[in-house]
């Protein structure tokens, strides 16, 4: 029985690795075609039209450029590519200074990791100028003498960067999902919220402060990769037209972070009103009815945020804005049978919190908190 558990837990394991790895696999096909056309290209004009024979820095050159970094950028590409040609150049300078051997190579290493430290601090420049330095040493000089190396790293390197900016990737992927992401938790977190109160349990309404928490990188990683869309959206002449996308790409997530932030002094204030009992009956019934239906409308706006054209955004959103404008009437503590400190305050937590989800979705403040009941 012990074996067959093995065998079991075993053939388990190796399927969910081969269905991570055929995921991992197929998102990044568009950046093994990148690579590939880049490394082939950069090798076919140095080989062709420079006459190299052999050209192995350009190729390389051009896939370390590139690279599988999930954000690359111009300047990490520049920054790659700048330590990849550089690393070369010192490498065959120091090589016809100095001649080859492991001691010249020693040399070569220590002061190519040296000059790269100096000019910039970031690791992966400083490992591709040691290690292009490096290899020029070690590897034979070719017919077309040392510095041709130099120039098949600068034609590898421009390979890279006109490949980035001529057939980039959609800028708009990786927010797009991390904001839905983020929505779908802060549709959970509500949904925990509005459980916590019908069932007048305190600590669900603490695990839902938790989940809340747990969203941080998330809303960490947002900016970089919203600045990464951009410069791609600025930069790559055939995804210029996803401007506007990742301008307001950008304004939903900063509301969706406040959103966010909102809904854990919510679930943190949920917690003392449970506990003192400060809902009535009634009001239990109507502010755990509210709580799903704005997760429910949270959930709407996720969907619209994944909707990758615009007449399919534009129905989403409606929807969207129509369920938060539902929850935006309500969020009267006398209509939902609200009374006392405790629990009115947390109906005034609420308000602002749909106030930044309506403004993801599109509306101005002023529109949204126009559709809040006056108090």
């Amino acid at each position: 029985m012990g074996v067959k558990s093995s065998i079991a837990a075993g053939w388990g394991f190796l399927k969910r690795r081969s269905r991570v790895g055929v995921r991992r696999a197929r998102t990044s096909l568009p950046k093994i075609l990148q690579m590939t056309m880049c490394a082939v290209l950069a090798y076919w004009i140095a080989e062709q039209l420079l006459g190299h024979v052999d050209p192995i820095f350009a190729a390389t050159s051009g896939l370390l450029a590139l690279g599988f970094s999930p954000q690359t950028t111009l300047r990490r590409t520049l920054e790659v590519a700048i330590g990849c040609t550089l690393g070369v150049a010192v490498g065959d300078l120091m090589l016809t200074a100095l001649g080859a051997g492991l001691w010249q190579a020693s040399l070569v290493l220590f002061v190519s990791l040296l000059i790269a430290r100096f000019i910039d601090s970031s690791p992966l420049f400083t490992m591709q100028l040691g290690l292009q330095s490096l290899l020029v040493v070690l590897l034979p000089i070719g017919e077309a003498g040392p510095f041709a190396r130099s120039l098949d790293a600068v034609v590898g390197s421009v390979c890279a960067l006109l490949i980035l900016m001529l057939l980039p990737r959609d800028p708009r992927r990786a927010p797009m999902a991390d904001l839905a992401k983020l929505l779908s938790e802060l549709s959970g977190v509500l949904h925990e919220c509005g459980r916590a109160v019908s069932k007048s349990d305190a600590t669900l309404a603490f695990h839902a402060l938790v989940r809340a928490r747990a969203t941080q990188p998330l809303m960490d990683a947002l900016p970089a990769e919203l600045k990464t869309a951009r410069e791609v959206a600025t930069l790559a002449p055939l995804r210029r037209r996803h401007r506007s996308d990742v301008d307001r790409l950008d304004v939903s997530a900063e509301k969706v972070d406040l959103a966010v932030r909102n809904a854990r002094v919510l679930a943190r204030r949920l917690t003392t009103v449970i506990n003192h009992a400060a809902l009535s009956d009634r009001g239990v019934e109507t502010v755990s009815g509210l709580l799903t239906e704005l997760s429910e409308a949270v959930d709407a706006l996720g969907q619209a945020i994944l909707e990758p054209t615009d007449s399919g955004y534009e129905r989403a959103i409606a929807r969207a804005k129509r369920e938060l404008s539902d929850c935006a009437f309500q969020l009267d503590p006398d209509s939902l049978h609200v009374s006392g400190l405790q629990g009115e305050g947390m109906i005034l937590l609420l308000r602002p919190l749909v106030v930044d989800l309506l403004e993801a979705a599109g509306l101005e403040h002023e529109d949204a908190v126009a559709l809040l009941p006056r108090l």
